[in-house]
């Protein structure tokens, strides 16, 4: 899991202090989590960076996917936009709205 941790958050450009501000975690909590085999995060951390790094916790723990898929990223998204402010979520609504406009 670190590793995949640590590859997404470098395809992402993200620091390791930028993730562990992102998660409310610690950088060297970060380190650990990222090189030691003995970290376990809880699961609302591994909530928090799987949220930072646009995938879901199930993706992060399931060690035969490598990669995220498309299914992977649209339901990080969707929990995301879920936990959102209702008015962020009536912008995106706005959003997706003016897209379909544009088919």
């Amino acid at each position: 899991m670190g590793i995949k941790i640590n590859e997404l958050r470098r395809a992402k450009g993200l620091t390791l202090d930028q993730l562990a501000q992102a998660t409310e975690s610690s950088k060297s909590y970060m380190w650990e989590i990222e090189n030691k085999d003995v970290a376990r995060p809880s699961a609302e951390k591994l909530d928090k960076i799987a949220s930072a790094l646009g995938v879901t916790a199930a993706f992060l723990m399931d060690a035969s996917q490598t990669q995220p898929s498309e299914d992977v990223e649209d339901t990080a998204f969707f929990q995301r936009f879920q936990k959102a402010d209702p008015l962020v979520k009536n912008r995106l609504r706005r959003i997706f709205d003016a897209l379909d406009d544009e088919d």
